[in-house]
């Protein structure tokens, strides 16, 4: 099940913690995040799985930045979430999506217990001209049933910024 707005509200400083929170960005059941003022972006054209791969930061003016197709921008919500006994998802918002741009490639599935800023993995279909600030995405919530672990993962729990991929971390453990 789904948590409404009005449960995620009251759940707040328990099983949900939203930092900052207001209450204008609560929907029937969501809240909107927003997005942060830098993206970092690949600095190579090919990227390679086993290592890490070199990115450069990029600050988003007042007037706005144009990103453009063909390219991945690595975002960040401005909010550091904490989830508890549920299972957090990240969805685009649909007015951001009717402008043709993908706020997260594939990583939309939150774990139980995860702590931090949500990455973003930002593309577009045709040039679209972002803002800092702006309500970009949804976080919701679903209840769990059954035993379970808490997230404790050693590459992206209590990040503090924009993370690009450590998938290079998991061959070194094979």
């Amino acid at each position: 099940m789904i948590l409404s707005g009005l449960e995620i509200e009251n759940r707040l400083g328990k099983d949900i913690i939203i930092r900052p929170f207001d209450r204008k960005k609560l929907n029937p059941n969501s809240y909107n995040l927003t997005l942060a003022p830098e993206l970092l972006v690949y600095q190579d054209l090919e990227l390679d799985m086993k290592k890490p791969n070199p990115t450069e930061k990029i600050i988003i003016p007042p007037e706005g930045l144009v990103l453009r197709p063909g390219k991945l921008y690595l975002g960040r919500t401005l909010e550091y979430t904490e989830t508890h006994n549920l299972v957090p998802m990240l969805e685009g918002r649909s007015s951001v999506g009717r402008l043709g741009m993908f706020v997260h490639v594939t990583a939309g599935f939150g774990d139980i217990g995860f702590c931090g800023y949500w990455t973003l993995e930002i593309s577009v279909i045709q040039p679209v001209r972002i803002y800092a600030g702006v309500e970009i995405c949804q976080i919701f919530y679903h209840t769990v049933l059954g035993n379970f672990e808490p997230y404790r993962s050693n590459k992206y729990q209590n990040n503090e910024g924009i993370q690009p991929s450590l998938l290079y971390l998991d061959f070194e453990s094979m």
